[in-house]
């Protein structure tokens, strides 16, 4: 779904940047919001339902992006990030972003200088890579890498794959030095319209060095995989 829609945006901005060519000025106030991801997490005890949902307005080349992603167990938020950022296109098929974030979750909250790009690489992966700077001279950095592959016109298989970074720890918000997490996905959707795709996976997750040293003296899980059920949309 993600790379649809920067496709279309790509393209949209190609398609300006030619009837501009043309003496034509069209570049009208547009926005789209997107569920990315809304599922319940088959886990042993409370299954959590987790989200990511990005929204922007903007035109062509410049937007405001507001992200936010979460996972909530048993009624109770467990973890909250908040992100808003200046987007603006610098080539067919990338953004630059730069703003601020928000950890809500787990307190005690966090504030970030957050900058990097996203768009489409070679072979239609799309990327979403990031820095993070914030208190105390904690600097963070994150990638995300998705692929959509359309086994039929409505069956879309979606691996993703997303790691982070940070050059120190943070013990208050149970984070380590170094390689934190990571995290994998196999999704398979069906797209009932092309707004709206339901779908089932598998998703595992893995904490590492004093991160995973972190959950292990407060009794948590450092590693799990998990069956899911979830929908995206956009509108």
């Amino acid at each position: 779904m993600k790379k649809f829609v920067s496709t279309m945006m790509a393209l949209s901005i190609t398609g300006v940047a030619s009837a501009g060519g043309m003496g034509m000025d069209d570049d009208p106030l547009v926005g789209k919001v997107t569920i990315d991801r809304l599922e319940v997490r088959d886990a042993e005890g409370d299954n959590p339902v987790v989200w990511e949902v990005d929204a922007w307005i903007g035109k062509d080349l410049n937007k405001l992006w507001f992200k936010s992603e979460g996972e909530r167990v048993a009624g109770e938020t467990e973890e909250a990030e908040l992100q808003l950022l200046y987007s603006r296109a610098i080539s067919p098929f990338w953004d630059f972003q730069a703003g601020w974030r928000r950890d809500l979750k787990p307190v005690p909250e966090r504030d970030w200088f957050a900058v990097g790009v996203s768009g489409l690489a070679p072979y239609l992966f799309e990327v979403d890579a990031s820095l993070f700077f914030g208190e105390s001279d904690q600097v963070g950095a994150s990638l995300q890498v998705e692929y959509e592959y359309m086994i039929t016109q409505r069956l879309v298989l979606s691996p993703e794959l997303e790691i982070s970074f940070h050059a120190k720890d943070d013990e208050a918000t149970g984070t380590g030095s170094g390689l934190s997490n990571a995290e994998f996905g196999l999704r398979l959707g069906y797209e009932l319209r092309r707004e709206f795709t339901p779908y089932i996976g598998v998703n595992g997750w893995s904490k590492y060095g004093n991160t995973a040293d972190y959950a292990r003296t407060h009794g948590e899980e450092t590693d799990d995989v998990q069956f899911v059920a979830g929908i995206r949309a956009w509108f």
